[in-house]
Formats: C-alpha cells, sequence, structure tokens
C-alpha cells in the first residue's frame, strides 16, 4: 500500500497529524507492506526569502487570535509528544526544504524521507531554526543520514526544483486546498491531523479493500470470472 502525504513543513496541523498517522501505522497489521511518501505543499508559496519571528508574522495575518491558535496547537501537540516553541519558531520560505525532501525520496528512499521530515518540522516548530537556510537545511540533513557533499552541492543549484514545482502543480490538480492530505492507494484521501484511530480504520479499511480486488482479479481470467 502506498500512501501520499501532502503538507508543509511550515504546519502545526502537518506535525500532529505525522505524529497520529505514526502511531496508526505502528498498530497496523500489514505495516510492513506500507510506503509512505511525502509530497510538497506550501501554505505560503510567496513567503520572503529571509525568516522573520513568527508570532509578528501570524498575528498580521490573523490578528489578535493569532496567540490562542498557537496556545491551541501547542496544548495539542503535547499529547503527541511534540515541543511547539512559537515565541523562538520562524516564519520562512520551505521550497528549499521540500527540495531535499525529493532528494531524500529519490537517492536514499521513503525511510529516510520520513526521517528527514521529522526532523524539518522539530527544527521548525521546536529548535527555532531558519528551514529556508541552506546552511541550516544541510545541517538537519546530514544529522538525518544523507551526505554533506551531496546535500551542499544540491542546495546550492537548482536540482529538483522543476520536480518540486511540478508536484506542487499536480496538488492543486487533484484539488488539495488543504494540509495534510493523505492519500491512499491514489484513490482514497483522508484530510486533516485526525486521530490515530481513525487513520488505523482508514489503513485497514484500504488493505481490505486491496485484498478484494485482488481476490477478484485472480478469479477472473480469459475473458470469464469463476462465481
Amino acid at each position: 500500500m502506498k500512501v501520499e502525504i501532502y503538507s508543509d513543513i511550515a504546519c502545526p496541523w502537518c506535525y500532529i497529524g505525522k505524529r497520529r498517522f505514526d502511531q496508526a501505522l505502528e498498530r497496523f497489521e500489514g505495516k510492513g507492506e506500507v510506503e509512505v511518501v511525502f509530497r510538497p505543499y506550501q501554505l505560503v508559496p510567496d513567503a520572503p526569502a529571509t525568516a522573520s519571528p513568527h508570532r509578528a508574522w501570524l498575528a498580521e495575518r490573523y490578528g489578535p487570535q493569532s496567540r490562542a491558535m498557537d496556545d491551541r496547537v501547542t496544548e495539542l501537540g503535547k499529547a503527541e509528544g511534540i515541543d511547539y516553541d512559537f515565541d523562538t519558531a520562524l516564519h520562512a520560505n520551505t521550497f528549499l526544504g521540500h527540495r531535499l525532501l525529493h532528494l531524500a525520496e529519490t537517492e536514499y528512499g521513503a525511510t529516510v524521507q520520513g526521517v528527514l521530515k521529522e526532523a524539518l518540522l522539530k527544527a521548525h516548530f521546536s529548535d527555532g531554526v531558519d528551514v529556508g537556510d541552506r546552511a541550516a537545511l544541510t545541517e538537519v540533513a546530514v544529522a538525518a543520514g544523507l551526505d554533506r557533499q551531496r546535500v551542499t552541492a544540491y542546495l546550492a543549484g537548482e536540482e529538483g526544483a522543476d520536480e518540486v514545482r511540478r508536484q506542487l502543480a499536480e496538488a492543486r490538480q487533484l484539488g488539495i486546498s488543504a494540509v495534510p492530505t493523505f492519500v491512499f492507494e491514489g484513490q482514497w484521501a483522508v484530510q486533516g491531523g485526525q486521530e490515530a484511530e481513525t487513520f488505523l480504520k482508514v489503513l485497514r479499511q484500504v488493505a481490505a479493500e486491496e485484498q478484494a480486488q485482488a481476490v477478484d482479479g485472480e478469479a477472473c481470467e480469459d475473458g470469464a470470472c469463476a462465481v
């Protein structure tokens, strides 16, 4: 089973959703047969290259309610083992981070990409790291298992940029307008940071559907279906 997770590095609900999905996957009987791939999405694609304090940016965008928004996410995050620190978090453009995730997937595989995704979310939300800075991204990537020379050369150029832009466009074409969005086998979509129990039910339902389709396929040969 393939699960594609559309999310942004600067999306607090994407962090919660990832943690809850991880919990569900650990409980899923067929977890060894599930491939999880992260797809890019940018909540603020026009964010400037120079980072700024998260609190100030959010207040400018949402007004007085911004503090309550952060406080609610912080409380929900605690239950998932996430330590949000919005006082030190930075508002940054996430395009370079998505390029880095593309590199991880294509050259290291989905498992390493997942490790890097977790590291980038922690760096952004807990450690006050500027995830739009090449030097900072390099350190996060190396700690996640990527080769320093490869990452440095990759981020210095434009490699992978067109592919990430294409995937961002595909997300829009699929009608994805909010993240996180979890797409199972390219057919079933679940939106939002659902509870782990909900994700577990979906995993089991998709697995059952796949099994049913496999049985139907085996029963039909040479233009005739067994009954």
